[in-house]
Order: C-alpha cells, then structure tokens, then sequence
C-alpha cells in the first residue's frame, strides 16, 4: 500500500509540536515580545493567566498574584461567570496606582490569534464586576457597564448572547459572600497580540486590563526558524504532554542552560533539573480561612512544615504512600486515596467520614486544623468545605453542630475559602460528593464491601 502523503504530513507536524527543543525555543521568542509589551508599560504590574501564561512571565518582573481565568468559561455556548473561580483578589492590585490596571500574559494554540480566557472570559468578568460594583454603590454616575470583546475574535452574535446574561450573573455577585471594593472607575479590557500594529493607550476614563497573547499567529500553528528549530505557536499549553515533567518554575530557574544545549542534551538536561527538584522543594505556608478566624488551614502536601506547630491537627490525604510524615506526636490523620471511580467512593465513604470526626475532636479541643492534599486544590478544599459547613456558624464561630443545611450554606462556606485561597479549585465530582454527604442520609453512603487503603492517625 502506498504511503497516504497527508498522512504522513500530518503526523510530521505532530512529532515536530510535541519536540522539547521546539517547544522551549518557540516559549522563548514569545518572552521577547512579552518584554517589548512591559518594557512599554513599566510601571503597569505584569501577571501571568495561570497555567500556560507562567511559561511566558519572567517571575523576576511579574507580580505575585496570578489569575486564573478559564478559557472553557469562554467557549461558545458555555459562556459563565464562575463564582468558584471569581479572581477578586486582583481587584485590589487593579485598583492600586491610580487605577493604571494590570497586564494579563496567556496564549492559545493554532486556529485563533486570541486565547477564548482573553476574548470572553476577562470581559465578562470586567463587565460582572463593573455592574456588580454598580448595584452595591448605586450612587456611580456615567459607570461603564458595557460589555467589550475583541473585533474579529468575537462575532456580533455571539457578543449579543454573552451580554443577556451579564445581569444575572453580577446579581450572583453581588448577592455572595465576596467583598466587592469600591472602585474609582470601571474595568474595561484591552488586546494586544504581535500582530498588534501599536499599543493602546490608557485615557484615564477607566481601569484597563491589558490582554496580552504572547504567541504570534501561524498557519498549521508551526513555522520554521533560519536558527535551527521550528516555532510552535502556543508552546507553552498542556505542558504535561511534552515537558516531561518541567514546570515553568523549572524553567525559568534554569532558562540559561535549557535554552544553550543542544537538542541531544536537552532530554538529558531536563531530566535531570526534574530530578533535582522533586529532591528539593521550597514550600509555602498554609492558607489559613480568615473568615473562621483561621481555624482551618489548607496547603498541598509538598507544602506540610517540617516543623510541626504544636497547635495544629493534620489530616493528610493523597494518592501514593504518606511516608513523609514522621518524627511528630501530634494528631495527624493520613489517608492513602485511589484515583478514579473507586477514589471517589472512598472518598464519599471513607475519607469524608474519618476526616469530619477528626476535625471534630481536634477543634472542640481548642486546636486549629490543617488539611493537605497531592495538589491543595480540590481534595483538601472539599474536607475542609465539609467541616466549615458542619462546626461554624454563619458567623465563623466553632459550633457543635450546624443546624441549617442547604446549597446556599455550603456555597457560602466554599466562598470563604476562595476568599482566602484564590488558587482553590475543587472539581465538580467533589464538590458533588461533599453536597452527598452533607445533604444525604447515612444509608445513601454506606460503606463498600471493599477495604479502602490503609490509614494511620497518631
């Protein structure tokens, strides 16, 4: 049989978009654009769109609060305002320097010149917030609610059906537990690509979010480069496809070295970086829930101290054994989870459960709390959901028991913690799981036949 000779094209763009070298030369020519920009806005804080905007912020020049922003709230016909993901905690970087707003560093892959988090998502976001501010302090005149999107990215039509549902979703904000500051002026989006002809400039009128797309456009989304490596545009998305395991801290740590070896030594290089830096890692303090007086705390388990503070009960779930955690008396749970369908019985059945009556004992003894999973994003946020929906008050208070609950209570609660962890991200089967358990009866959840993984507690 002969060779299908689009065939074979097409799977030589494949292996040419998922090589190293490519990959990691592409980031780079993006960085110099993503310079020239804050070059010609020094004075505006420069953040990156988490996760593929890291690989394009120089962490030396970037401000450390970084944004999350999901293109699938975006995406046509799934347009939202997630409550989950609201981003408030740069309302106050946004306001700050008289009103000289932020730049905002993402990219996308091949097919479009703007990634959708920049096309719709941040306007959506800027005309909620706007209206939303406009609804708690009705006294604003000329207050800009208007929704704008970018000329060419976004179709009249589809502009049309986002702006119906504004209203509803910044009723939603209004309405929820967040703080919302009085802004001076609106927030009002802006674009800027390398096929930007110039920069816009800032009229005073209103707070701009700069929306920077760092990867210029090319067709079949790659292009050859006369020095020696193919450009893939939007290289740095979906990095665990190609990066074996290198993260754009890793990256930029090291950017010298990964940029001057070769396309040999490159695996060999950045296997070996990997491996240097699962030895060592350099944690941050667990977030402690400001509206609960910081009784509850969340962090990843990479995060744990190796110093226990005698105050503080652990209850620590993950995938994989827990061995790093000896040496202590202290109340600690641990918790060995699955992965998958049988992780999420467990984690109905099992981890809920044990942690909830842990948490119990330790805080009606006077102790604080600290509950850590593999990514401090989702597992640890839903444990913690759970015991601020069954031992505070509405108030933030210790309770024995909480009488009222309902949706709206948990949704509060979950509230709370974003407030304090923007980075919280609990996926929707937790989140299905902890309204289970709370709002279910016992039998609905009874436990499996099977044993789950074994678990310790000291």
């Amino acid at each position: 049989m002969n060779p299908d000779p689009k065939r074979e094209a097409l799977a030589f763009l494949r292996k040419e978009s998922l090589d190293l070298f490519n990959r990691l030369h592409s980031i780079s020519e993006d960085v110099e654009f993503v310079n020239q920009v804050h070059d010609f806005y020094p004075n505006i804080p420069i953040l990156p769109n988490l996760r593929c905007g890291a690989w394009y912020t120089d962490p030396a020049i970037a401000t450390d609060c970084p944004a999350y922003f999901k293109s699938t709230d975006g995406h046509f016909s799934n347009w939202s305002f997630n409550l989950r993901r609201p981003n408030l905690h740069l309302l106050p970087l946004v306001a700050a320097g008289n009103g000289t707003g932020i730049i905002l560093v993402d990219s996308t892959r091949t097919g479009k010149r703007i990634p959708d988090a920049l096309s719709k998502t941040v306007p959506i976001w800027c005309a909620v917030v706007n209206r939303a501010v406009l609804q708690l302090f009705p006294d604003k005149t000329g207050w800009d609610t208007n929704l704008y999107t970018p000329p060419g990215a976004v179709s009249s039509q589809e502009h049309d059906q986002i702006e119906q549902r504004l209203d509803a979703w910044a009723v939603a904000l209004a309405n929820s537990s967040y703080d919302l500051p009085n802004l001076r002026l609106p927030l009002r989006p802006m674009w800027i690509t390398p096929a930007s002809s110039s920069f816009p400039v800032h009229t005073r009128t209103f707070v701009p979010i700069l929306c920077l797309s760092a990867s210029k456009q090319v067709q079949d989304g790659v292009e050859r480069r006369s020095s020696g490596f193919t450009y893939i545009q939007g290289s740095g998305d979906d990095h665990e496809l190609w990066g074996m395991g290198l993260t754009p801290d890793m990256f930029w740590t090291h950017r010298g070295a990964i940029l001057n070896a070769s396309r040999a030594q490159l695996p060999t290089l950045v296997a070996s970086i990997v491996a240097a830096q699962s030895v060592v890692h350099v944690g941050r303090p667990a977030t402690p829930i400001e509206k609960i007086h910081g009784r509850v705390l969340v962090c990843a388990n990479s995060d744990l101290p190796s110093g226990w503070d005698p105050n503080i009960g652990y209850v620590v779930v993950g995938a994989g054994p827990l061995s790093q955690l000896g040496g202590t008396t202290l109340p600690i749970l641990r918790i060995e989870t699955w992965e998958g369908k049988k992780g999420q019985i467990q984690f109905l059945q099992d981890v809920l459960p044990r942690s909830t009556d842990f948490i119990r004992s330790l805080l009606l003894a006077g102790r604080r709390v600290c509950v850590s999973c593999d990514t401090g994003t989702d597992m640890s946020v839903g444990i913690a959901l759970v015991a601020l929906q069954k031992f505070f008050d509405d108030s933030g208070d210790v309770v024995e028991r909480v009488e009222n609950v309902n949706k709206h209570s948990i949704r509060i609660r979950l509230e709370w913690i974003i407030t304090s962890r923007p980075e919280a991200n609990p996926s929707r089967t937790t989140l299905k799981r902890v309204n289970e358990f709370l709002l279910s009866s016992s039998a609905f959840r009874a436990p499996s036949s099977k044993p789950f993984p074994a678990q310790t507690s000291s």
